[in-house]
């Protein structure tokens, strides 16, 4: 009966142990969150305190310039990963101009020249679209990252960094950008950017000054 007990006393103490191991072990909880107009990872990690890197690496397959309504992310809450992490990816913008480097949102690119344009913005509302439907002159879904050019100043394919915009349902400081789009009224050095949201929400967006960092 003593060895009996001691057995038991033996495997209470190893699940009383695992108990308090386990919950000494910070909980790493995953919510599903639906992303809202004007989300951004950045906007994100500060409303919820979540480490940018962190929430970044939970949606690995989600674009940070690729953030619309209705989008499904991962949150991991209470996470104890320091915000102030020298490998956090944060919002802004440097310019190595000797070099010819841009980095934003923690990622570095190289650009072959800059150009200055006048900037507008278009839904995917047909009203928009030609009666052509939410597509680009290729055919492709509209998308956060499309931008309509006049070939003859962009040439369609051209991936550029888009700086010195400013309304809620596009990235902080900076997005990247292809030109897959063309329009009749986008002629000289003006572009057309797609924003997701209503045409009245987009609508807001006006007429902006923006710089282009044409990258490799």
């Amino acid at each position: 009966m003593f060895k009996r007990f001691k057995k038991t006393s033996t495997l209470a103490a190893a699940l009383l142990g695992i108990s308090l191991i386990a919950q000494s072990v910070p909980a790493h909880a995953e919510q599903v969150y639906v992303a809202k107009e004007g989300d951004t990872f950045y906007k994100l990690s500060q409303r919820y305190d979540i480490d940018l890197e962190t929430l970044m690496n939970a949606n690995k397959n989600i674009s940070p310039y690729n953030i619309y309504e209705g989008l499904k992310l991962t949150l991991p809450l209470n996470n104890t990963v320091s915000s102030s992490s020298n490998n956090s990816v944060t919002a802004s913008l440097n310019v190595d101009e000797s070099n010819k480097v841009v980095e934003a949102w923690g990622k570095t690119f190289n650009y072959s020249k800059t150009l200055s344009v006048k900037a507008t913005a278009y839904s995917a509302d047909p009203a928009e679209n030609g009666g052509y439907g939410s597509v680009d002159y290729f055919g492709n879904p509209l998308e956060l990252g499309t931008i309509a050019v006049d070939p003859s100043v962009i040439p369609l394919g051209t991936k550029v960094l888009v700086t010195g915009h400013s309304h809620d349902n596009l990235p902080d400081q900076a997005f990247v950008a292809t030109a897959t789009d063309i329009g009749g009224a986008i002629k000289g050095n003006k572009i057309d950017i797609f924003i997701p949201g209503s045409k009245s929400s987009v609508a807001k967006f006006g007429i902006q000054d923006v710089k282009l960092y044409i990258i490799e």
